[in-house]
């Protein structure tokens, strides 16, 4: 985590107007609302706009099969030092089959032994996504021996949107919800 507390305090149910209520909606109907949201919920307009998105990077749409997406989202949540992505995704990372060797093989990156070429190739582009905002001719054709063109466009807008997303969790200081236990390798440094 980049901050102790919050730069913007998550906004209670008893705090949020029409507009914000109408947003949220809902992801209320389906479940509770995290603090990302609700501190999303200050600028509804945007927040609208953001789940829009990331309703797409999130969904069968997204070609990228679910394990292989969280691999991107966690190595970028990993690479941007955002304690709060890192632990809502390695979550849904092991819903959708990553092991716990896996998830702490991440943080090593594309180097650490054990990883298939796909893996690897996916690794190693949300590395140089992070690191220089562009994909290297070795990586999109080891990416491509895997991947279709369309799961290859897809690992760019998923690294993508998860860096904005982190850019804007550490910025926001969007602290842990209840019951979630800082990864001890991203406290604050």
């Amino acid at each position: 985590m980049r901050l102790a507390k919050p730069r913007f305090t998550p906004l209670t149910d008893a705090e949020m107007n029409d507009e914000q209520n109408e947003v949220l909606a809902a992801m209320r109907a389906r479940r509770d609302v995290s603090n990302i949201f609700r501190t999303l919920a200050r600028a509804p307009k945007a927040l609208k706009g953001f789940l829009a998105w990331g309703e797409y990077v999130l969904s069968k749409r997204n070609d990228l099969p679910p394990r292989e997406r969280e691999i991107v989202i966690l190595r970028i949540g990993y690479l941007c030092r955002s304690g709060y992505e890192w632990m809502q995704h390695v979550r849904i990372g092991k819903g959708v089959g990553l092991t716990d060797a896996e998830v702490a093989q991440i943080k090593q990156g594309p180097d650490a032994p054990g990883w298939s070429a796909a893996d690897k190739a996916l690794l190693q582009a949300a590395d140089e996504l992070h690191h220089d905002h562009f994909i290297t001719d070795a990586t999109w054709k080891a990416l491509a021996a895997h991947f279709t063109d369309k799961q290859r466009m897809d690992v760019v807008f998923t690294a993508g949107n998860y860096t904005q997303v982190c850019m804007m969790l550490n910025s926001f200081g969007v602290q842990l919800d209840e019951g979630m236990i800082l990864d001890p390798d991203l406290r604050h440094i």
